[in-house]
């Protein structure tokens, strides 16, 4: 196991987050005698990012805990364009409005992740539209145009993998790489930023901006990736059938956002751990020792550490009650509380079993229902439903809310009004 001077890389390494960087052996002696500022970026894509971007953002808590300024970037600039590495097709193009939108939800979840107060290495957020929209064409072009090679550009392998397939690249798109390049000099003459992360798919536009920078500051910049993240059966972090599991609470309950933890697949738990908490390396390496049912509290300990760091500590306590109100039908003490929600009004009341389950999204139809309530598939306030041909009433809801389930891993409690 190489041994590095900084504690930031070697913990860095320790938790398998390097999987490329640019002068290594350069960047962990700068680290280990002064403290530097790296940046990570954030494209506004959605209203919130999902579990796949905990990646970067625990690199960025890595990099401050360790006495360096982090900056985080939301790309207000770069998502007018839409990043192509990596991807097959182009991105669809998103107004200034929902850009503006998305920033606001993206922007939330780093207040209590990262420390933006006023200390020596406090946290900084910065926009890129604030420096990209005011650029002129033409001066972009003669000042910057000539240090890029379109060779080069089309060696990288975010780059050749779209057109390998012959599919079309546009010349929108191809820009995206000299916006991000440019970025990374204008946080290193603005700011002094040194260093620039992200993950794997990220390293052809990370290397470009260091070699620009190089060029422009006659500094040493650095660059530094992190794997991408996916899970045992080879599939993207964060995706499930439903969709994504995103960071902010009003996309995501955070009953919903725990239970994907509890649930990380058995090969899965050590290296999440590892990635996305905080926990001691001698506490992971005892739980690495745990094997069969006994894994399953390192799991709980994953779920429980994943889901304080985003939603607080204090959540815990009521996730857990819902959780036993799930496997105990609602008799327990547990409240569910925590438990994605959804509210009828009493004028659809008496409902067929299936039409409720169909109107919550839950079963996508009544033949889906049936199935499931064929293959003991779906309960009723914890008891399995044998025939599809029950009605709801009100009666059904003089105690509160219903739990209707799918699975053990799909719960909804559901209101009237």
């Amino acid at each position: 196991m190489p041994k590095f001077k900084s504690e930031l890389l070697q913990v860095l390494h320790e938790r398998e987050f390097i999987y490329q960087a640019t002068d290594v052996d350069q960047l962990d002696e700068i680290c280990s005698t002064k403290s530097i500022t790296g940046y990570v970026g954030f494209d506004a894509t959605a209203k919130s990012l999902q579990v796949g971007n905990l990646t970067a953002i625990m690199l960025l808590r890595w990099l401050q805990k360790f006495g360096h300024c982090p900056i985080v970037l939301v790309g207000g600039g770069t998502s007018l364009v839409g990043d192509p590495s990596f991807r097959q097709k182009a991105r669809s193009i998103m107004s200034i409005e929902q850009i503006k939108e998305n920033i606001n939800g993206i922007s939330k979840i780093f207040i209590h992740l990262l420390n933006f107060d006023d200390s020596a290495n406090k946290a900084i957020l910065v926009n890129n539209a604030d420096w990209l929209t005011e650029i002129k064409y033409l001066d972009f072009l003669r000042d910057y145009g000539s240090l890029f090679t379109v060779n080069r550009m089309l060696s990288f392998e975010s780059v050749k993998s779209r057109l390998d397939k012959e599919e079309p690249l546009s010349f929108l798109e191809f820009n995206y790489m000299l916006m991000q390049a440019y970025d990374f000099y204008y946080l290193n003459r603005n700011y002094g930023c040194l260093l620039q992360m992200g993950g794997a798919d990220q390293w052809g536009n990370i290397v470009n901006g260091v070699e620009l920078a190089r060029k422009l500051s006659k500094q040493m910049i650095f660059g530094l990736t992190a794997p991408l993240v996916t899970n045992s059966s080879g599939s993207k972090m964060g995706k499930t059938v439903d969709g994504a599991i995103w960071l902010n609470e009003d996309m995501c309950e955070p009953y919903t956002f725990w239970q994907f933890w509890r649930n990380t697949d058995d090969h899965d738990v050590i290296r999440f751990l590892k990635k996305f908490t905080e926990l001691p390396m001698s506490e992971i390496e005892r739980l690495k020792t745990l094997e069969g049912s006994e894994l399953n509290e390192a799991k709980k300990i994953l779920a429980d550490e994943v889901t304080a760091l985003i939603h607080g500590r204090d959540i815990l306590a009521h996730i857990h009650l819902s959780a036993d109100y799930i496997f105990c039908g609602g008799s327990s003490g547990g409240d569910g509380s925590t438990l994605p929600s959804f509210t009828i009004d009493t004028l659809q009341l008496p409902i067929s079993l299936g039409d409720l389950f169909v109107l919550t999204g839950l079963c996508a139809s009544k033949g889906d229902f049936k199935r499931l309530v064929a293959g003991n598939g779906v309960s009723f306030q914890g008891e399995a439903i044998v025939t599809a041909a029950r009605i709801i009433s009100s009666r059904d809801f003089e105690k509160g809310g219903v739990l209707l389930s799918v699975g053990k891993k799909r719960h909804i409690k559901v209101f009237v009004s």
